[in-house]
């Protein structure tokens, strides 16, 4: 079973020194979070519903990245929810040609200097195509100049790289895109719920004192983006924060004994904890958001793409999007 837990909560605390303070806070917010919703790691059939409204469902995906986890689950999703999955797929460095499989298709893996090639023969074979990106890093703005040059429309899964110009390459070579730091659902629900929060109440936290940590399975190298978004709600609130004194947790003894990770998720999982501490350290305000496993970003992934898909058929006028767009369209699976 793989669950998201959202909890919020406000109480007068003591000053406790930053370690003790940390420990308190994972061990509370375990104890008293909400479980809002269940995940299940049996895949999810499509609704009736989604499919009455989609009648061309069935288009091909591209997922890029499926040697690692992330990639992989993404995959999965796409077979899952009866879309075609393209047996091909890039990696993020050049290895000698190699093969995966993934729900009974071969998936043939490709390293950087094959890309222009090989996805030029995809759009020439699928051209209504959309790409689900899951690579690494340092690939996401190269990645992204390549499906623009081809005019695929695709949807950034992956953290990192250079944002500003990741958007600047998209708005100007005119491609359908889903941009966005977080593919959980039910999270970023929450991250609109902190950006109206931070429109409509501006300064309502003025001069609170804002700690966060995050963590997250080893491999992650950059910092989480969803972090970021959040902290920068609160810093329109009026919180005092600077980025780099996010507390980023990789190490699995931590993970374990102070952030509460359950040991089988460690190699998945995203815990992230925001507390905001009143001038007078009278008054604290927690906010937490706890997943484990991938399965709540796999079948974001996949609502995506479909969500761009029907954008493209439609030739709405809007190109670039994000996933609280995605959330207000509905027929979410």
């Amino acid at each position: 079973m793989l669950s998201v837990t959202l909890s919020g909560s406000f109480s007068l605390l003591p000053r406790l020194n930053n370690n003790r303070r940390s420990a308190l806070f994972f061990a509370r917010t375990k104890r008293t979070s909400l479980v809002t919703s269940a995940l299940t790691s049996e895949k999810v059939a499509v609704s009736q519903d989604v499919m009455a409204d989609s009648p061309n469902l069935s288009f091909p995906i591209l997922v890029n990245g499926v040697t690692g986890k992330m990639g992989k689950a993404v995959a999965e999703a796409a077979v899952s929810a009866g879309l075609e999955l393209v047996p091909i797929s890039f990696s993020s460095v050049d290895k000698p040609a190699r093969t995966l499989e993934i729900s009974d298709i071969e998936i043939s893996v490709h390293g950087p200097s094959e890309r222009e090639e090989i996805l030029s023969s995809v759009t020439d074979k699928y051209p209504d195509v959309v790409v689900v990106d899951y690579t690494v890093p340092d690939a996401v703005n190269a990645n992204a100049e390549l499906y623009c040059k081809f005019g695929v429309p695709f949807v950034v899964g992956t953290t990192g790289g250079d944002r500003s110009l990741l958007y600047k390459t998209v708005q100007d070579s005119n491609v359908y895109a889903v941009i966005s730091p977080q593919m959980g659902k039910q999270v970023v629900a929450f991250l609109a719920a902190m950006e109206i929060m931070a429109k409509q109440f501006p300064g309502a936290f003025s001069g609170y004192k804002l700690e966060v940590m995050e963590s997250h399975q080893a491999t992650k190298l950059d910092t989480s983006g969803t972090a970021k978004a959040v902290i920068a709600c609160f810093q329109k609130l009026g919180a005092i924060f600077d980025m780099n004194e996010i507390q980023m947790i990789r190490d699995p003894e931590e993970q374990i004994n102070m952030v509460g990770v359950p040991e089988e998720y460690l190699s998945g999982h995203a815990y992230h904890l925001y507390n905001l501490t009143s001038p007078d350290e009278t008054v604290s305000f927690e906010f937490q958001h706890n997943v484990c496993g991938r399965s709540i970003y796999a079948e974001g992934s996949i609502d995506a793409a479909i969500f761009l898909h029907k954008k493209v058929q439609s030739k709405a006028e809007n190109k670039i999007y994000d996933m609280i767009d995605v959330l207000r369209e509905g027929n979410m699976r």
